[in-house]
């Protein structure tokens, strides 16, 4: 990330971040900021600068994924009690760099990622996206978050350490104390879980987890100190809970109902889909991966609903933000959930609104998500016209990614 480049594309189409443009445009990035955007044939090339031929290319931002776990590999498998501790940073080096070179060029870590992976990458240590970190997730006690088994026995995913504190905290007074904990952590938004999920066993995904007094006192303490809250929410009640409460976005929304959408609408919530997430449990379980039956039959059970209800969400108006839930399923796959939200009725500028400037706009960050004079030169050369092909199997187009100006 460290990296900046010069360079010029030429006679591009250009979706902005909020709409296909007409005609074909020259956009300049200078010193790893676009610097100009101009009608083709416009900008004179300079001697510093590199030319891509952007002819029969789609130029979009870069695409930003808002619900990663970049230091996580086939999360609910068994396979993590018998690996070395740090070896989930090493695969971390990996799982970053393909989602780089997927085309996202930003994302919001959900858990996991402590501030040192931030920090790697933001000194070019590392490649991958400009990244958000939660640093660990909010859990009630024996909800969601908590990763302590009956066994005794601790999930990796979550196992505490100097970077990463444990996330567990129960009442008002808890709650408060653990939010400052994580922020003195370097944690850039607060992640918490309002219901219980498809990969923790002992809880239901139904069931509601934190109170809405508990809720508000973290939204109220990140807020103080200028952050946001995100909340795994896949039941009704407490996904209702949440949005009561001020978060700023609902992640997954498995259980949707009328009166929840309404009441996002009102309190203007983003939904965070990740659609991907309860197909990669069961595709993992079919290709042999040691994930718990118990985990698996959830995925089946919510795979539907899921679909309906995000559907319902979009026919409404509810803000979306694409999310895969990348670590959950395999890194570097991230635009199959592009495809997926086309697949529950979005059309193709809703879809890469969703991916860039109303993912940007929930991390708070106008630095990325637009092509704009004064962004990061972040963005994809898509093969084609997307805005003719749609985006229903984006997976399959040709690309190129850059980042600051730099080819992936």
């Amino acid at each position: 990330m460290a990296h900046k480049a010069d360079v010029l594309v030429t006679n591009v189409a250009l979706f902005d971040g909020e709409a296909f443009k007409d005609g074909t445009y020259d956009v300049r990035v200078e010193d790893g900021r676009f610097s100009a955007v101009e009608p083709a044939g416009t900008l004179e090339k300079r001697e510093s600068e590199t030319v891509v031929d952007g002819t029969g290319h789609t130029m979009t931002p870069g695409i930003i994924d808002c619900h990663i776990h970049s230091l996580v590999n086939n999360a609910g498998s068994l396979e993590g009690f018998t690996e070395p501790f740090s070896l989930q940073f090493y695969r971390g080096v990996e799982n970053l760099r393909v989602t780089l070179e997927a085309g996202v060029t930003s994302a919001r870590d959900a858990g996991g990622a402590d501030a040192g992976v931030r920090e790697a990458l933001e000194r070019g240590l590392v490649r991958g996206p400009r990244l958000k970190v939660a640093v660990t997730i909010m859990s009630q006690t024996a909800g969601h978050g908590d990763g302590m088994l009956p066994s005794g026995a601790c999930t990796p995913m979550l196992m505490a350490h100097p970077g990463r504190p444990s996330g567990v905290a129960d009442g008002v007074a808890g709650v408060q104390l653990k939010t400052r904990e994580l922020i003195r952590a370097g944690a850039d938004h607060i992640k918490i879980c309002s219901t219980g999920g498809v990969l923790s066993a002992a809880d239901d995904p139904r069931h509601s987890q934190f109170t809405v007094d508990e809720i508000s006192t973290i939204v109220a303490e990140a807020t103080a100190q200028g952050r946001r809250v995100m909340s795994h929410a896949q039941g009704t009640a407490g996904i209702k809970n949440a949005v009561l409460a001020g978060v700023a976005s609902i992640e997954h929304g498995i259980y949707l109902d009328d009166g929840t959408i309404d009441l996002m609408l009102e309190r203007d919530c983003v939904l965070v889909p990740t659609l991907q997430a309860p197909l990669a449990v069961i595709r993992a379980a079919e290709a042999g991966v040691p994930i718990p039956e118990a985990m698996v039959e959830k995925s089946r059970r919510v795979a539907e609903r899921h679909r309906e209800s995000v559907a319902k969400a979009h026919q409404a108006g509810v803000r979306i933000a694409m999310g895969t839930d990348a670590g959950v399923g395999i890194h570097g796959q991230n635009l199959e959930e592009l495809e997926l939200m086309a697949g529950v009725g979005m059309n193709t500028a809703e879809v890469l609104r969703a991916s860039t400037v109303n993912a940007a706009d929930l991390m708070g960050d106008d630095s990325v998500g637009r092509v704009r004079v004064g962004n990061h030169g972040d963005f994809v050369l898509f093969e084609g016209s997307l805005e003719e092909r749609g985006v229903e199997q984006l997976r399959t187009v040709e690309k190129r990614v850059f980042q600051g100006g730099v080819a992936v």
